[in-house]
């Protein structure tokens, strides 16, 4: 099976602030704001939806073909992605651009401030969908470049290919009418609950409208696990809980790729969910989003439990 991975490839640079932002900002002078944060170091993680997700399917014994751009710096982002087994024979390499960077700094309150440049991922990655067999074939759409993310549905449609529409963090960016024409057709819409929200505000939709465009619906509800709801009614999945909780950044990505493994699988809808929260429940057990690694017997222990 084919499982093409469109979205982002990103590098994460996370750093810790020894203190409290609010000390150091005085809000009277909001409006002529200046000030520098001494930080404790830099660690650099490698994400992005793309690559998020394709670790996950990995992790699951797949095989995923990542769809994205990426910038001249791209090298130890390859070399990352080779170790793991995951292709990169369909990202395009843009040399004009850094790779996509979120630089996130959080204070002792856990407050963020985060600065992204999205460089490279301003280009289309330009998937040539002739290359793939049609009913061998599952795309999930992820969050990444916009133009990827309106021409992909429409090419999975115009060829009878199998995909799964996630509009994520992207959606503040969409019209009504291109978002209701990217969900339209898709096999399954997976979005949090937020998520699902806002698009019913944006297109003026009610749930079961947008269930009627998409086969399936799937709500992820972050600790209270997700919903699952279709033609034949609404499926509660029940969250897999964790050893311990250190970082929830990029649970979402791990329980699509656990879903996916399940879709590739033919498992029914219901056990592919539970797959996701799986795969979902060891990803938050480890700071950054491609760190964390299971065992077969170990997933197994989880979804039979």
């Amino acid at each position: 099976m084919n499982i093409i991975v469109s979205g982002s490839l990103a590098y994460d640079r996370i750093m810790d602030f020894p203190g409290r932002f609010s000390d150091h900002i005085l809000p009277d002078k909001i409006h002529v704001l200046n000030v520098c944060f001494q930080v404790n170091g830099m660690k650099e993680k490698y994400g992005g939806t793309a690559g998020n997700i394709a670790y996950s399917l990995t992790m699951m014994g797949e095989k995923p073909i990542i769809s994205s751009s990426i910038g001249h710096d791209y090298e130890r982002y390859f070399a990352w992605l080779a170790k793991n087994g995951i292709s990169t024979e369909n990202i395009r390499i843009i040399e004009d651009e850094f790779t996509a960077g979120a630089y996130i700094t959080t204070d002792q309150a856990d407050n963020q401030i985060t600065g992204f440049n999205p460089g490279a991922m301003r280009y289309p990655s330009v998937l040539d969908f002739d290359k793939f067999h049609p009913p061998e074939t599952i795309v999930i759409v992820s969050p990444g470049n916009l133009e990827d993310m309106m021409t992909y549905p429409r090419a999975c449609k115009d060829k009878g290919i199998y995909y799964i529409f996630d509009p994520g963090q992207s959606l503040p960016m969409w019209e009504a009418k291109e978002l209701v024409q990217a969900i339209d057709g898709c096999a399954i819409l997976i979005v949090n609950d937020y998520e699902l929200d806002l698009i019913m505000s944006k297109t003026g939709l009610k749930k079961e409208a947008l269930r009627k465009l998409a086969r399936t619906i799937i709500t992820t509800r972050g600790e209270l696990g997700s919903q699952v709801s279709s033609e034949d009614g609404e499926i509660d999945i029940a969250p897999v809980k964790a050893r311990r909780v250190e970082d929830p950044t990029g649970a979402g990505d791990s329980y699509r790729g656990g879903l996916i493994s399940g879709i590739a699988q033919g498992k029914s809808i219901k056990q592919c969910a539970q797959m996701g929260s799986v795969c979902a429940s060891f990803a938050v057990e480890s700071y950054g989003t491609q760190e964390y690694s299971f065992t077969v017997d170990e997933f197994n222990e989880r979804l039979n439990a």
